[in-house]
């Protein structure tokens, strides 16, 4: 079963991750100096925060995938949807070691798909981010698509 993700950028960490553990009834089950993450069950939702050089609001939603076999079918749904802007294997974002889909929808708003396979001790690697040319009709994606939707751990 998928998991429903949420990342929001934050002007004040401490004041958030006080309002979002009030909130959701618990403290984060990860808390780094600028992010913080609640794996939750009711509801399924995996909702992190993170303090960084990004405007504050919604950074990213997403589908956090409980193994390999059901990111691919994700990530099979993106390319016949024609939104498939990168493709990420073993990279290192968020404290995590993931393997990943980053899209748009058609507003513009970024989806992340991703099946973690450990954690990591930094927020992110850039030597493992890989592109990949998976847009539906077989052509490389963009720059300005990738650009928009892999730049959320940059």
């Amino acid at each position: 079963m998928k998991r429903f993700h949420v990342h929001v950028n934050v002007g004040n960490l401490d004041a958030s991750i006080g309002f979002y553990s009030t909130l959701f009834g618990s403290a984060p089950s990860v808390r780094k100096p600028d992010y913080a993450k609640w794996m939750l069950d009711d509801p399924r939702l995996n909702f992190a925060i993170s303090q960084r050089d990004h405007a504050a609001g919604i950074d990213h939603l997403g589908l956090q995938a409980d193994d390999p076999a059901e990111l691919d079918v994700i990530g099979e749904r993106l390319a016949a949807a024609d939104a498939l802007a990168l493709a990420e294997q073993g990279t290192t974002c968020c404290y995590a070691h993931s393997d990943k889909y980053w899209a748009e929808d058609p507003q513009g708003v970024r989806w992340e798909t991703f099946y973690t396979h450990g954690s990591a001790t930094t927020y992110s690697s850039p030597a493992t981010r890989v592109q990949a040319g998976l847009a539906a009709d077989g052509s490389v994606p963009s720059p300005e698509r990738t650009a928009a939707c892999g730049s959320a751990c940059g």
